[in-house]
């Protein structure tokens, strides 16, 4: 069974277009402040998986504006529950002339407990046989290191990303940010959950995932 981590029944959904057999773990695994969405995702994934013993996919996703360096980016979640999605959309729109570039980038992280090929992530850039003896991981964090019980554990990574631009918001589906982000002249939150999920990141992540899973 693969039990994808997460307490959003709508990716729980999602998931279940490309993949049998997957269930529910709502799970609150540490979610550490990094500049990437890879060694958050890689980090829950190995947190996870100590946790339930079974096979486990976690993902991480985020909004990145072109005109703010990438911002919100791994920080997404914060800034909607602190400052909110409309007030993200009025700063772009009073910050960035048009077209007010962005994409939505997710990465999805599976570990399983054996060993494979893992991706290369700067969490497993530094020697994870080192690591396992020292019984820490190093985690680069854009400048600082975080050290933290591991067992060194590999992880796969699976990336997918959408590109579309800030908008006013438009639709009543969806959740996040899906009401400002227009993708070839529609919002998501516009779509029906098949729409989105035949263009969205979270879909195109878990595509590439399907293809190599049903190889495991």
């Amino acid at each position: 069974m693969l039990r994808y981590v997460t307490t959003n029944d709508g990716k729980v959904r999602e998931a279940r277009e490309y993949l049998d057999g997957v269930e529910q773990l709502d799970y609150d695994y540490t979610e550490i402040q990094a500049a990437r969405l890879g060694p958050i995702a890689a980090r829950g994934a190995r947190e996870a998986y100590r946790h339930a013993g079974e096979p486990v996919l976690v993902d991480d996703a985020g909004l990145f504006v072109e005109g703010f360096d990438g911002f919100p980016g791994p920080y997404s979640a914060y800034v909607e529950d602190t400052l909110g999605v409309e007030a993200v959309q009025r700063l772009v729109a009073a910050e960035i002339d048009e077209p007010r570039r962005a994409s939505f980038r997710c990465v999805m992280a599976y570990c399983d407990g054996d060993d494979f090929a893992a991706t290369p992530d700067p969490i497993d850039r530094d020697d994870r046989s080192a690591a396992a003896a020292a019984g820490v991981e190093r985690v680069e964090t854009g400048g600082s290191d975080l050290a933290a019980e591991s067992d060194a554990l590999p992880v796969k990574l699976f990336h997918g990303t959408v590109r579309g631009r800030i908008v006013e918001p438009r639709g009543d589906g969806g959740f996040g940010y899906d009401p400002v982000f227009e993708h070839e002249g529609t919002t998501f939150a516009e779509m029906s959950p098949a729409e989105k999920n035949a263009v969205s990141h979270r879909g195109r992540a878990l595509a590439k995932f399907a293809e190599w899973f049903e190889s495991r």
